[in-house]
């Protein structure tokens, strides 16, 4: 698949080509992760290969430069993951998952090791264990509170503890760990939080030791069952309460928030056992450990449908929901919304960004034309004046199958059917990666 094949190097490039209006409001950078081997690398699982990140400058109306730089982490360096006694170097990982901003602080994330902070041009800072407090891995998905600006995450790890929870306040203070039970190492790659809880996914992927040095070393597991749980972060010592599901898998949450009946609701893009299975083997990870035989049987594609559960602390129930039948990927939101509620979602199916209206029920999409691939879509508030929740602009890089070329396209979020706003014509093709974040200028004070 030529769209995902890495680039041999780092450029920078200025003063690129822009078609339509790039809106004045968006002033700032426009940042995604994702994996890039070195030249002569073959590391195997897709997810395996160095963090490089892709930048694209905007202001004043002008695409003033697109850079791309390698996270310059210890397994960069050649450090072993395995320290001689045992241990694990936390900064021997690849951090190619994502890239955020919080408290002033730009990090990249891989979830299987420490932060890497950026600096706005791209460099490597160095790791970040907050002053010694961190001693797990850091999920690539932590969740921000638009209300209070703390920052929530969690490690996991292979080893007990197998699941830990973690607070930043908005200052960038870790003020808060704690371990969480679960049964063993579980591949637990993201979380969702409400106004006042935290939903863990448990799932049945997990850590098998066999693996270890031929792939990915995780596979999914028939005994270790799947459940959601239920935690409060505003009280972050009380129990959590655990409630059973149909075995599946969970990359990507899209939101979570508390109903007006004091309900749970959690929306997800969930895979069966056969989708899973069939998506990691495409992604070079392990077959399914039922054979062949049984794939085949269950026909899968390798792909996931927006999915819904309702869970009720009150009654101690939950329902399941399958909200649509077609395949998407990444769903993002109005970050103001995280943890409440959301009229709109924005998903990706390989060829189009699709919005879903959570209210209605309806969607609309962007469709590009045959032979794209379009990644996930970063939404961007609009700045002035009152705004609807789809005021603003979603942010992505387009690349063309055959690795021919890539754009970043700005989409008007309130009319996704819509031309696109702009389009700018980046200078090599980016290969398809992971996740991204835009980060507004600072006002001058």
């Amino acid at each position: 698949m030529s769209y995902i094949a890495p680039v041999p190097d780092e450029i920078d490039t200025y003063d690129l080509p822009v078609s339509g209006a790039l809106p004045p409001e968006l002033t700032g950078r426009y940042f995604r992760n994702g994996p890039n081997p070195l030249p002569g690398e073959r590391p195997g699982h897709w997810f395996s290969g160095h963090g490089m990140l892709h930048g694209v400058r905007l202001c004043d109306g002008r695409a003033e430069w697109y850079r791309n730089r390698w996270v310059r982490t210890g397994k960069l360096a050649g450090l072993p993951y395995v320290r001689p006694d045992g241990g694990r170097d936390l900064t021997a990982v690849s951090a190619n998952t994502h890239v955020i901003e919080h408290s002033g602080r730009i990090l990249a994330l891989v979830e299987n090791g420490l932060p890497y902070q950026i600096t706005p041009d791209l460099d490597t800072a160095g790791a970040l264990d907050f002053h010694g407090r961190l001693t797990t891995a850091m999920t690539a998905h932590p969740k921000q509170d638009p209300v209070t600006g703390d920052l929530h995450f969690f490690g996991y790890g292979v080893r007990p503890p197998y699941l830990t929870y973690h607070r930043l306040d908005s200052s960038g203070a870790l003020v808060h760990s704690r371990e969480i039970t679960v049964p063993g190492g579980t591949m637990m790659h993201d979380f969702a939080i409400t106004e006042h809880h935290v939903v863990w996914l448990d799932l049945p992927v997990t850590f098998q030791s066999h693996l270890v040095g031929k792939t990915m070393p995780y596979q999914w597991d028939d005994t270790y069952g799947a459940r959601l749980g239920v935690m409060r972060h505003d009280q972050p010592d009380t129990p959590v309460r655990w409630f059973d599901i149909e075995p599946c898998y969970v990359f990507h949450v899209g939101n979570a928030h508390e109903d007006a009946n004091g309900r749970i609701v959690l929306d997800a893009v969930r895979y069966s056992r056969a989708d899973f299975t069939a998506i990691w083997r495409m992604a070079g990870g392990a077959a399914d450990p039922a054979g062949p035989a049984a794939a085949a049987a269950a026909a899968p594609d390798g792909t996931a449908r927006l999915h819904r559960w309702t869970l009720d602390p009150t009654a101690g129930t939950i329902t399941e929901q399958a909200l649509d039948d077609r395949a998407i990927e990444f769903p993002t939101l109005d970050d103001d919304r995280i943890g409440r509620a959301a009229r709109y979602l924005y998903t990706s199916d390989d060829s189009a960004i699709v919005k879903y209206d959570l209210t209605s029920g309806g969607t609309s999409s962007h469709r590009l034309k045959p032979g794209t691939f379009i990644g996930e879509a970063v939404f961007v508030p609009a700045t002035s004046g009152p705004r609807g929740e789809d005021d603003g602009w979603l942010l992505s890089i387009t690349t063309r199958h055959d690795g021919s070329a890539s754009q970043f396209l700005v989409l008007d979020a309130s009319d996704l059917a819509a031309r696109p706003v702009a389009a700018i014509d980046l200078p090599r093709a980016v290969p398809a990666g992971f996740h991204g974040s835009w980060i507004a200028d600072r006002p001058t004070p």
